[in-house]
């Protein structure tokens, strides 16, 4: 039985050719009457869609399910505005690896006609809160689905970064920069930098250096609930970027503070889901 009864369309930002996919999508929940809302954004580059439009906030609280049609990075973008909902999100996926959008526009019918028929696994993924703090001032609160990063940009200089855990010194790292990122975010940047890859049910937090001046410096895993602090020791061109979506330049001096956010995102796949099988594919595991 379904258990969705409104449904939110959320397409890649100032992307057009997300629209053959979208209209199909919607012309197929429309054929099940199911009340249809597109976001405010995507509607603007898809002129010709004839549905209701809603800003992000309206969708997480009017929709049931939320389809995100794009690639990781849409899904990334859409989970950070809609964490603080009870909307579930589901992805198709029209980018390269899609390791949070899973289902392809060539199985998209078959996978909605599982999920409307109840036959989905849902799986709740935690974000991370990212406060910036300059000279005692709050400078931006943001949140990340895969990772925060602390990065150089624009200067072949190392940075230097102090790192407490749980008001614990763990190191000062000089580096080209470290990667805080989630279970979700395992399989992104920290996966480049040499980290992990954590089971996304896991409640843990990993730390990856990023081309680190020590060789005996290596990813630590921490469990999900502990507070982080990085303190920017000395810096020429550094920046905090969430998700690689959203940045800000920082200085000598500034506290970033990480932890999980209280609100969880639920995802849902169609039956049968197995992460392992993911992996398998995406990373091309004999």
């Amino acid at each position: 039985m379904n258990s969705f009864q409104c449904i939110g369309l959320i397409g890649k930002y100032g992307d057009p050719s997300v629209g053959e996919t979208l209209h199909a999508v919607s012309a197929y929940l429309q054929s099940h009457d199911l009340e249809i809302l597109l976001d405010e954004s995507t509607a603007e580059v898809l002129p010709d869609h004839n549905l209701g439009t809603a800003s992000r906030e309206e969708l997480g609280q009017r929709c049931d399910l939320v389809i995100v049609i794009g690639g990781d990075g849409t899904m990334l973008n859409a989970g950070r505005s809609l964490a603080a909902y009870d909307s579930a999100l589901l992805g198709i996926n029209l980018g390269r690896l899609g390791f949070l959008t899973d289902i392809s526009p060539d199985s998209m019918q078959e996978s909605l006609d599982r999920i409307l028929a109840g036959e989905y696994h849902t799986e709740e993924r935690f974000l991370l809160h990212c406060t910036t703090m300059r000279d005692g001032e709050h400078i931006t609160d943001t949140e990340a689905f895969n990772d925060v990063v602390i990065h150089k940009w624009n200067a072949a200089r190392l940075i230097e970064v102090e790192i407490h855990v749980n008001n614990q010194y763990v190191n000062t790292l000089r580096a080209d920069g470290l990667i805080v990122s989630t279970p979700t975010g395992s399989t992104a940047y920290a996966l480049s930098g040499g980290g992990p890859i954590l089971s996304p049910s896991l409640d843990a937090i990993v730390l990856v250096p990023i081309c680190p001046h020590a060789m005996s410096n290596r990813p630590i895993v921490i469990d999900g609930n502990s507070m982080i602090e990085l303190i920017i020791k000395e810096s020429t061109q550094a920046q905090v970027s969430c998700d690689g979506q959203l940045n800000l330049s920082l200085q000598a001096g500034d506290h970033i503070h990480i932890r999980k956010n209280e609100h969880m995102l639920r995802l849902i796949h169609p039956k049968p889901h197995n992460h392992f099988e993911t992996l398998r594919a995406k990373l091309s595991w004999g």
